[in-house]
């Protein structure tokens, strides 16, 4: 829930100030739940520097609210030097994931659904914002659109971004950002990967010139040190992404 929030002011280009908590918890929720879930929270917005300034909570009847449902609302402040949108990707960029992709997502799945995996996959989940300050501070001109490609994944995120720059996109199959465990669980479950959904890795459309430059800038940081180029902005077959 931060992260999911403090992400989406990032790929904004806005720095998180303040988030808000809203809790719907259902009769009969076990105290030692709520108490991990705050915990979890807590520590969250600590680490991303930004604090629940204020929030609410609801009690529903038993069975309608699947345990818990928590909202979240982030405000940030915008930086007149350093405003990715998704309409700014122009043909000739180039396409960056921060790394690895689909973990998050799988370990979701497989903990709801209890599925049993030869290989555990963990969450990768995390707060984006300092990646995204280190970008601005020293390749912000270079950076055109950031994306964080969380419900439908990395091919859902690219599409749309596809759609608003009124371009298309080519993607490199060699390159595809994918862990083996992932790949195998994906493969047991006839998902493709890159539709799965993510919490801690940033899309990011740049302009060729500064492609390694971005790179280096990225592998820098603990949360890009895997990050890749994997794709090109394109003029042909807009708005479609296609893999090569």
């Amino acid at each position: 829930a931060v992260h999911g929030t403090v992400n989406d002011l990032a790929m904004m280009g806005a720095v998180p100030r303040w988030l808000t908590a809203g809790f719907v918890l259902e009769e009969g929720l076990p105290f030692d739940v709520l108490d991990r879930v705050l915990d979890a929270m807590s520590g969250a917005a600590r680490a991303a520097g930004v604090p629940v300034v204020t929030g609410d909570t609801k009690v529903v009847e038993r069975g309608k609210a699947d345990g818990m449902f928590i909202n979240t609302t982030g405000i940030g402040v915008l930086r007149d030097d350093f405003r990715p949108g998704p309409h700014a990707g122009r043909p000739g960029d180039a396409v960056l994931v921060s790394g690895p992709v689909g973990r998050h997502g799988m370990a979701v799945m497989a903990a709801r659904e209890g599925l049993q995996l030869q290989s555990t996959i963990t969450s990768d989940t995390a707060a984006l914002p300092p990646l995204v300050e280190l970008l601005r501070a020293r390749v912000g001109g270079a950076v055109h659109t950031l994306r964080d490609p969380t419900r439908g994944g990395v091919a859902t995120a690219l599409t749309e971004l596809a759609q608003a720059a009124s371009v298309g996109v080519e993607l490199d199959d060699s390159t595809r950002p994918v862990p083996e465990p992932v790949a195998a669980a994906c493969a047991v479950l006839g998902l493709d990967p890159l539709y799965v959904a993510n919490e801690g890795k940033l899309l990011a459309i740049v302009g060729r010139e500064a492609t390694q430059a971005v790179l280096d800038n990225m592998h820098a940081h603990p949360l890009g040190r895997n990050a890749r180029l994997i794709g090109t902005v394109v003029a042909e077959h807009a708005p479609r992404v296609l893999m090569k």
